[in-house]
């Protein structure tokens, strides 16, 4: 019985892997039709009986502004071109922070937040924690920088039922995500902690410090060569 429980949960883990890695692979080349929190909020909204609204238009990074990928690692992860997948000395600052009850965020990268966005739930566990770095590695070794951060724009929330740079530059500013503005970019990125929540546009004063700060941080960010 034990030797049947060790075969079968070894089988498990190389079907896992397998299929983990072949879905990182095909990621590389193929846009994100979905993600779970896409999902999620769709479930949310029918449950509450809300109008389901997702709106999501993948658009290659070439057509993403620069301005919104500085925005993005000004605002998210200034290490972003330079780390492997992990901040350790931002993970290391948010554990001392919160130690000591001070409310920041928790040093998750760019790199990490992709993996938890295109092939996690949300919430907090161990588990997911575990497996969010185990897809970190995969796509820090099978994507690259320019490939995370295309679907990074491409995925993650902008705004109440909007996905990705395109959906949320129409939404916010009526206009394509090649023609954003640092100002416009960096609203987008000021309101990422909390997108359902805050505007980009007719901001409230919180959110309008944040932009500053961003565009400040903007012309840090070194030249995007990935």
């Amino acid at each position: 019985m034990i030797k049947r429980s060790i075969r079968f949960v070894c089988k498990v883990l190389l079907w896992f892997i397998g299929l983990s890695i072949l879905s990182v692979i095909i990621f590389k080349w193929v846009p994100v039709p979905i993600t779970p929190l896409m999902i999620t909020r769709a479930l949310e909204n029918k449950w509450s009986d809300k109008e389901m609204v997702c709106s999501h238009d993948w658009v290659p990074i070439e057509n993403i502004s620069k301005n919104l990928q500085k925005a993005v690692i000004a605002s998210e992860d200034g290490n972003f071109l330079t780390h492997h997948g992990f901040d350790f000395e931002a993970i290391q600052k948010a554990m001392k922070n919160n130690e000591k009850g001070k409310k920041i965020k928790g040093g998750s990268t760019i790199s990490q937040q992709t993996a938890k966005n295109v092939f996690l739930w949300q919430g907090r566990s161990y588990l997911r924690k575990g497996l969010e770095a185990y897809f970190t590695v995969l796509i820090e070794l099978i994507w690259g920088k320019e490939r995370i951060m295309e679907v990074y724009l491409n995925s993650i929330e902008m705004g109440d039922g909007v996905y990705g740079a395109q959906a949320a530059s129409e939404y916010w500013y009526r206009k394509n995500a090649d023609d954003l503005s640092k100002n416009e970019a960096a609203g987008i990125a000021a309101i990422l902690p909390s997108p359902r929540r805050f505007k980009a546009t007719n901001s409230s004063s919180y959110i309008n410090k944040r932009k500053s700060r961003i565009v400040k941080h903007m012309s840090y960010v070194r030249k995007l060569d990935y």
